[in-house]
Order: C-alpha cells, then sequence, then structure tokens
C-alpha cells in the first residue's frame, strides 16, 4: 500500500470523494504543513497553526495510480481559488498536494501543468513536502456517513479529463 496527501478545502468532502475512488483502501481526514504537533480542530480553525484541512489516502497501487489520484483531486474541488473553498476561507482551506518523495513531486507537477490546461483562471494549489500528517478528532472521520444529507462543496466535477489508456490493438 502506498499514501498521498490532499488539501482541498474541507476536508469532510476530500475524504468523502475519496473514499469512493475504485483502489482507495481509506482516506483519513486530519492536518498536515503546520508549526506544532498534534493540532486540535479549533486550534487549526484559528488560522494560527500553519496546518491545511487534509485527507491522506491509503491506496493499491496495483488498483490505482498516484496519477489516478491526482486526476480525481483536479476534479474535486476549485484549485484556482486562494485559500478558500465554497463558503470556507482560510489559509487552512488552501488546495495542496503534500508529496512523500522526488517521484510523487515530479508527478504532481506534470499533473498540475496539464491540468492548467483546462482552468481559465491560474491554478493556486502549493505542491510541497509532506512533513507529519496528525489525524483529526474522530467525529470529523466519514462525517458525510454520521450526517447524511450534509452538504459539501466537492463534487466531481469532470473538468480534467482522465488520461486515455492505450488499447492494444489486435491484428
Amino acid at each position: 500500500m502506498e499514501k498521498a496527501t490532499f488539501a482541498g478545502g474541507c476536508f469532510w468532502g476530500v475524504e468523502h470523494l475519496f473514499n469512493q475512488t475504485p483502489g482507495v483502501i481509506e482516506a483519513v481526514s486530519g492536518y498536515e504543513g503546520g508549526t506544532i504537533d498534534n493540532p486540535s480542530y479549533e486550534q487549526v480553525c484559528s488560522g494560527r497553526t500553519g496546518h491545511a484541512e487534509a485527507v491522506e489516502v491509503t491506496y493499491d497501487p496495483a488498483k490505482a495510480s498516484y496519477e489516478q489520484l491526482l486526476n480525481e483531486f483536479w476534479n474535486m474541488h476549485d484549485p484556482t481559488t486562494l485559500n478558500r473553498q465554497g463558503p470556507d476561507m482560510g489559509h487552512q482551506y488552501r488546495s495542496a498536494i503534500f508529496f512523500d518523495s522526488p517521484a510523487q513531486e515530479q508527478a504532481a507537477q506534470k499533473s498540475k501543468e496539464e491540468a492548467q490546461k483546462f482552468f481559465d483562471g491560474k491554478i493556486v494549489t502549493e505542491i510541497v513536502p509532506a512533513t507529519h500528517f496528525w489525524r483529526a478528532e474522530d467525529y470529523h472521520q466519514r462525517y458525510f456517513e454520521k450526517h447524511p444529507g450534509h452538504y459539501s462543496c466537492h463534487y466531481i466535477r469532470g473538468w480534467v479529463p482522465a488520461e486515455e489508456t492505450e488499447t492494444p490493438k489486435t491484428a
């Protein structure tokens, strides 16, 4: 299994959509990229810790590639809005990809360049090294399963088409 970490606004919707993605074992809500250890939701919401609401995705690379997860990420939020998704505003709601390896960094940069072709506005998503992922409080995990009918500004928009895989030619 491999891991990937994304921030795209409120983590509830991002986690929910990644948990529905084929090949994803689990998506967990938490905090990444800040300056204090084990922050609380209240501390992160204050905007003073430097953390983003983020989602750590554990996936099976035999069933989903990192590139496929990147494509899902571009399509589930608006990467052109700085420090905002829907009604949520602040640096903790920034768009970011936290990479764990040079290969993830290169794939994220390439994916961002490709995705930019499908947006009028400039993509403002940060691509930065992962630091430490802090799991959010239990009441945030699988929030929409616990609160059916709750509004989310995250949904698959289909802005960035998935890469076509070449079909083998038959004789």
